[in-house]
């Protein structure tokens, strides 16, 4: 599922995310609890100020970020995530 993403950017763009969108909703992020690269990613394990858990991963190449996980979310856009249109 792609998300709208607001970063913070310092010696690099898009270094870390500060806040994102998921539909109209906007979720800022409270704390960064992991952070890893992946082959053609770099994934971040965020606790949003719903206090709910999200990982977001941001793919340089493409420039598109996108959601991978959430501990909370609707069903329906937990079925959207799970099962993405083409």
């Amino acid at each position: 599922m792609n998300i709208r993403v607001e970063c913070y950017s310092g010696y690099k763009v898009n270094q870390r995310p500060i806040k994102f969108w998921i539909d109209e909703k906007v979720f800022f992020v409270e704390a960064i609890e992991d952070q890893w690269r992946g082959n053609d990613a770099t994934f971040f394990r965020v606790r949003a100020d719903d206090n709910n858990t999200y990982v977001i991963s941001y793919n340089e190449t493409a420039d598109i970020w996108s959601l991978s996980s959430a501990s909370a979310l609707s069903s329906a856009v937990r079925d959207n995530l799970n099962n993405p249109r083409s």
